[in-house]
């Protein structure tokens, strides 16, 4: 066997072997179910972003370096419907709308948000947001991404 078809069969064998794992990938994740997500902008392409307020009783900074891509979406998840695992690779900000969201964390710990109130999420945290009441739950995000990247990773159940 000459070194060129030995060469041509590795790479072959290579290509199958990656066809394979993404495939694995694909098959392993969690959609979502329930869930409608109606994207409201985006993306928007950010500069390089520094905002910050230093007040006696509240300060606030965001900082990035290259550019950003932010979307906003507007999530609505029935009764019992959850996002799948998933990750970003930026920061997300979530505002419950209506009803009451439960994060589920890779670390088997959890997080509750009812109406009213915030979240933050960082970059990687593996999590799935389920709906466990027994009405709509509505939240807005702002999704702030490095550019280019998915505001969104699936991944598999931990």
């Amino acid at each position: 066997m000459s070194r060129k078809t030995l060469k041509r069969m590795v790479a072959g064998v290579l290509a199958v072997c990656a066809v394979g794992a993404m495939v694995l990938g694909v098959a392993r994740a969690t959609p979502p179910h329930g869930v409608i997500n109606t994207l409201i902008a985006g993306p928007a392409t950010f500069g390089a972003i520094h905002a910050q307020t230093l007040d006696p009783d509240y300060t606030a900074l965001v900082k990035t370096r290259g550019l950003s891509d932010g979307y906003v979406r507007y999530l609505r998840i029935a009764p019992g419907g959850d996002t799948g695992w998933h990750s970003h690779p930026g920061i997300i900000f979530g505002l419950v709308q209506t009803g009451t969201v439960t994060f589920y964390h890779d670390d088997g710990t959890s997080s509750v948000y009812p109406a009213g109130t915030g979240f933050v999420e960082s970059p990687g945290d593996v999590h799935n947001s389920v709906n466990e009441g027994d009405s709509v739950l509505e939240m807005a995000v702002f999704f702030l991404v490095p550019k280019g990247a998915p505001p969104r990773i699936d991944q598999p159940a931990p």
